[in-house]
């Protein structure tokens, strides 16, 4: 018997969740390389909710686009944080035409299940969400479509 691999399942929307640190590796792997406009967050105060939509690169398509040879895929989803007290920021700017790549998201845990969450972006943006518990989701919310530049993001080590 072997063990199912991402080509097995049918072409589905993500739909993860995210409820502590080890959840949270997986959702920053899937979500690193990740575009979005300054202007495309939002901290809903209130209802204590932060949302961007993302321009995510599909990490988990990307062997068997190789294998296939086809084109590498995004996708726009929707990342949302659940309990959040309060956001602050370094370097980033609401502005619609400042595109930001996120490059890792990070869970600093405080007392009694509070914390940190912490959005980094390439060069020196960042996002902290203080929060009252890992809530997270990421949510595919169209189809995918061929990254404009018909690449897999690649990084300098």
């Amino acid at each position: 018997m072997m063990d199912a691999s991402f080509e097995d399942g049918a072409e589905q929307p993500l739909r993860l969740m995210a409820a502590d640190a080890d959840d949270l590796k997986v959702m920053s792997a899937l979500t690193q390389d990740a575009v979005f406009p300054g202007n495309e967050m939002s901290f809903l105060k209130g209802e204590r909710r932060f949302a961007i939509l993302l321009n995510r690169f599909r990490w988990e398509d990307k062997t068997a686009a190789e294998r296939r040879g086809r084109d590498f895929e995004r996708v726009q989803s929707v990342l949302m944080v659940e309990d959040v007290l309060g956001v602050q920021t370094q370097g980033v700017s609401r502005d619609e035409d400042t595109v930001y790549s996120l490059m890792a998201v990070e869970f600093e845990a405080g007392e009694d299940g509070m914390g940190r969450l912490t959005l980094t972006l390439s060069g020196d943006g960042a996002i902290a969400l203080n929060v009252e518990a890992v809530n997270i989701s990421l949510k595919d919310v169209t189809r995918p479509y061929v990254a404009p530049s018909k690449q897999a993001p690649g990084h300098d080590a």
